[in-house]
Order: C-alpha cells, then structure tokens, then sequence
C-alpha cells in the first residue's frame, strides 16, 4: 500500500463524497472522507494524506479556514490542497489560492478531468519540479525543450504563444483572470494592449485545436480538454 497516494475528500454532501471517491478508487487512489473542515483536520492529522480535495461552503468549518489549518501544521506541508467548490467568482478563486491552495476547481466537472487534474498535480509533486512534459488529452508540452505535440505530431509556436499556452495548461479547467496572464507572461517590463492576449489565444487555437482554450466572458481563459 506504500505507493497508493492517499486522498481526503471533503464535502457536506454525502453523494458527492460517495461518487468522488469511487471514481478515484477506480483509478488506485486510497481515499477517505469528512463531511466539514473540523472531521478534515481530524483525519488529516491522522492519516496524512498526499493530497486534500476540500468544498468551501460546509458546517463547523468551512474550507478556507481548514485549509488555513492544514497550512499550519507541519506534518501536512507537503499535501496538495485542491478545492472542488461551486462558487466560480474570481474572489473565492483567489481567495483559495491566498489561504494556501494548489489548485482551485470549480462544480461541476467532469469525473475523468478531475482524475487527470489530480493526477498532474500528484505527478508535479513526486518530479519536485514543473518542468516535466506535460501530458493534456492528445496534447504533450515539453517546457525544457520548448516542444508541443499533437497527437505526436510537432507544431511551432512563438515564445509567447508556448509561454501563454503552458501557463493555461498548467491547470485544466482553472480560469486565470487576463491580469495574471499578462503578468506571468509578459511581465511588468512590456506595455501591451488588451488585444495582445487575444491575438495569441487565436493563434495557439489555430495550431492545437479551437476547442481547447475556452473564453470567460469578462474574466479571461481556461484550457479544457
């Protein structure tokens, strides 16, 4: 049992814990699960798990403030913390990343993209580093070779294009609000228009395909596979 990663669920809603964790249980991983943050804490500490799948709004305590928790306890400094939450607003988004989360997925979604999310997130954590190929339905992106494939075939594309489109790939599913893109991949140092992003997200659907890379309307993109 000593290479099974081992992941807690935590909701309020029974049937929810009970079909994530069959679907994961699928897939190899040992689950356990809490229906709120106090019964997380709980069994966190005692079972140590490798990665937190946490809900936000739930009695006692809620996800933020166990997460808070979890962050503070030196024994779980190397789990990942993902909440799988209904709210979806940019605040409860950022919010999450603030108290501590390794990624922020929002309901609903998909059983197969939550495996695969996991997953990746498991994967970057055994390498130690996010530098790995990154492997995304028939997409495979090489950061240390700056080579993307689909469908094993090599398609060029500018630095900013393979910069714009790895930090959106990074986490399926996560929308990333147009600041951030601009400052993660264009920096402080460059003024550019609004449109510049866009240019790019039409060119990198051109070359990997015009379903991937999906528009949030008045927030900014998400890759989806």
């Amino acid at each position: 049992m000593e290479n099974v990663s081992k992941i807690l669920i935590v909701d309020d809603e029974i049937d929810v814990l009970e079909f994530i964790a069959y679907n994961l249980e699928r897939e190899g991983f040992r689950t356990f699960i809490a229906k709120d943050g106090l019964e997380a804490i709980r069994i966190a500490k005692l079972e140590k798990p490798d990665l937190i799948l946490l809900d936000v709004m739930m009695p006692n305590l809620d996800g933020f403030a166990a997460a808070e928790h979890f962050r503070s306890l030196r024994e779980l400094k190397n789990t990942l913390i993902v909440f799988l939450t209904a709210r979806n607003d940019e605040e409860s988004e950022l919010k999450g990343f603030t108290v501590g989360a390794d990624d922020y997925i929002t309901k609903p979604i998909k059983p197969k993209l939550l495996v695969s999310r996991i997953k990746a997130l498991l994967r970057r954590k055994s390498t130690g580093n996010d530098v790995e190929v990154m492997l995304v339905g028939n997409i495979s992106i090489d950061r240390d070779r700056h080579v993307v494939k689909v469908k094993d075939e090599e398609i060029f594309l500018a630095k900013k294009e393979f910069d714009l489109l790895s930090l959106l790939a990074s986490k399926p599913g996560r929308v990333f609000p147009r600041t951030e893109i601009l400052n993660k991949v264009w920096g402080d140092d460059i003024i550019v228009g609004d449109r510049t992003i866009d240019v790019h997200i039409r060119k990198i659907r051109q070359k990997v395909g015009e379903e991937t890379i999906k528009t949030v309307k008045g927030v900014g993109y998400k890759f989806e596979m």
